[in-house]
């Protein structure tokens, strides 16, 4: 599951609509992370199945039913967070920040770095601060900041 540092994690990953919050996580482990609920609306079972087929997507749910009709599938038991964190984990999938943000954490779009002359909102830190980044699908600004190492330490506190 090696990427490169604009795609991160080779694996294409769809998360089930009960796994919002998972799907921002792995979108932050740089993982191309898809979530069903991103368009608005729960697709159903069979549009779903179809959908991580025809992408070529594993699919990540807490339904055991659904995960068993997948081609390929992450099945997760827990409902808590740092629960379900640690199953995909032990599924065998790497769970580490990467030194720049790969992905956007609400829409999955790559993220780029912005530029010196670039426009930011004005809540944004000044470039001499932080590294600014932007994602190239919905503009979303982004930087290395007290989230990021929120969930750095979540990450890395995970015990077995």
């Amino acid at each position: 599951m090696v990427g490169d540092a604009e795609s991160g994690p080779e694996e294409s990953l769809l998360v089930d609509a009960m796994l919002g919050k998972l799907a921002r996580y792995l979108r932050m482990c740089g993982y191309d992370a898809a979530y069903v609920l991103d368009s608005g609306d729960d697709p159903g079972d069979e549009r779903l199945l179809e959908r991580a087929a025809t992408e070529g997507r594993t699919l990540v749910t807490r339904d055991e039913q659904l995960a068993r009709r997948a081609r390929e599938s992450v099945l997760l038991r827990t409902k808590d967070i740092e629960a379900q964190l640690r199953e995909f984990r032990d599924a065998g999938y790497d769970l580490t920040l990467s030194d720049d943000p790969v992905r956007c954490g609400s829409c999955n779009g790559v993220v780029v770095p912005v530029g010196d002359g670039d426009d930011v909102p004005e809540y944004a830190p000044d470039a001499e601060e932080a590294r600014r980044y932007r994602c190239r699908d919905c503009g979303q600004v982004f930087w290395r900041g007290s989230h990021w190492t929120d969930v750095a330490e979540r990450l890395d506190g995970l015990a077995e």
